[in-house]
């Protein structure tokens, strides 16, 4: 692997006290929610539901908590609310946990 590549991955999930952070790419109004990849330094996330009155972000969560194996209430957006690029926070999980949860290599 290439010294770019880890440093891209270093920036996607984050270690933090209680748990991590993940950068993440939302594409809202997809025909179901699931994990598309990386795009750029985020982890893209295709989510059937449309941007407005919180429902794009309220499906992330669910797909993060779900994905994650924890409750909705682990799951809290940082940053990036009302934009598609998100910082969210996943509390009790470790940054190898969610690597392999969502096969960031």
């Amino acid at each position: 692997m290439r010294e770019s590549q880890r440093s891209t991955e270093g920036q996607i999930v984050r270690a933090r006290p209680e748990g991590v952070t993940i950068a993440i790419h939302v594409q809202p109004r997809a025909s179901r929610t699931e994990a598309a990849g990386i795009y750029g330094q985020a982890l893209k996330i295709r989510v059937a539901a449309p941007p407005s009155d919180g429902a794009a972000n309220a499906e992330v969560r669910r797909f993060i908590a779900r994905h994650c194996d924890v409750p909705l209430s682990a799951v809290q957006i940082l940053s990036g609310a009302s934009t598609r690029q998100k910082r969210v926070f996943v509390r009790g999980r470790s940054v190898r946990q969610v690597r392999d949860r969502f096969e960031i290599r």
